[in-house]
């Protein structure tokens, strides 16, 4: 559960503004932000993930950025343990805690805590691993639409991670990974302990949200994102299954090793950026607990005023 009923929650999907939003409203409200993002986990992966800049941070204090290197993994049960950690630490200095970020399953566990689910089975990971090399995600997500469509409908057929993570749990266990999850109790919207909502989810017009996605690749493009990601080619392990589903290197490893022009990469990025933010906003309009809100309001809804 959220460490501290104090903590509260900015998120919306990918290309929404939070970031900077974020950091106006934890300036407002004496904050200090806790990353709620998968990707921005990770140094060296900081265009590509959009993170604050040096002088954003020097503004208000950021935590859970850059703290693993490329080839290192986390998991949710891990990020909620460093959450709590980072909770704890600004409020016993006198701070409020606002997390900011829009990976959908960090937000769920923080919310409802994690479900008791099976543990990791490594050799049948491993299998499953090797096969979705060998033939490809979507025949895997055509087996998982076969024993669990529930959750086949909620994972993109190029997720891997999920969906050999799913298989895993059938295979197990002989149940699906959505009988599990059944755990996470449904909850009424809640209030932080001043009375003002906990959660609060941007939410754009369509068209404004898909304008501002397609202009922000070309921004990190012109920033310097495919030099970025040569240097991710450098390193000296390759990156970890899941700092590789991070939007965008993917498709630029393509245009380096000369695959699809540049033109494409960056077209290739957009769609995949518009799936994306489709996707966390159906995660974040099933979960009652966020108010769905427009930017400008999000200061009412806390308490603030605009001209503060």
């Amino acid at each position: 559960m959220i460490p501290q009923p104090s903590a509260l929650v900015l998120t919306g999907p990918t290309g929404c503004g939070k970031t900077a939003l974020g950091i106006e409203l934890a300036g407002r409200l004496g904050a200090e932000i806790v990353s709620m993002d998968s990707m921005a986990l990770y140094r060296g992966m900081d265009i590509g993930t959009a993170k604050p800049t040096l002088e954003e941070r020097r503004r208000v204090p950021h935590h859970l950025l850059d703290i693993l290197d490329p080839w290192e993994s986390a998991s949710v049960a891990w990020w909620l343990q460093k959450a709590g950690e980072a909770v704890r630490d600004i409020e016993a200095r006198g701070k409020r805690a606002l997390f900011v970020g829009g990976t959908p399953l960090y937000l769920k566990a923080l919310l409802r805590g994690l479900f008791d689910g099976p543990p990791a089975d490594v050799p049948l990971r491993q299998r499953l691993t090797a096969e979705a090399e060998q033939v490809g995600s979507q025949v895997l997500h055509h087996r998982l639409a076969g024993v669990d469509p529930t959750t086949a409908n909620r994972i993109h057929p190029h997720d891997v991670r999920r969906i050999i993570r799913a298989l895993e749990v059938w295979e197990s266990t002989g149940q699906p990974i959505s009988f599990w999850q059944k755990q996470w109790a449904e909850s009424k919207p809640s209030q932080a302990a001043d009375g003002v909502p906990k959660v609060l989810c941007l939410d754009l017009p369509r068209a404004e949200l898909y304008a501002r996605i397609e202009a922000r690749v070309r921004h990190m493009i012109a920033a310097g994102l495919v030099e970025e990601a040569a240097a991710l080619r450098r390193l000296p392990h390759p990156m970890s299954r899941e700092a590789s589903q991070a939007l965008g290197y993917r498709e630029l490893f393509d245009y380096l090793d000369g695959k699809v022009g540049l033109e494409e990469a960056i077209q290739r990025i957009q769609i995949r950026s518009r799936n994306l933010a489709k996707r966390q906003l159906t995660w974040f309009r099933h979960l009652p607990e966020c108010r769905l809100i427009t930017p400008q309001l999000t200061f009412a809804a806390w308490g603030l005023t605009m001209d503060e």
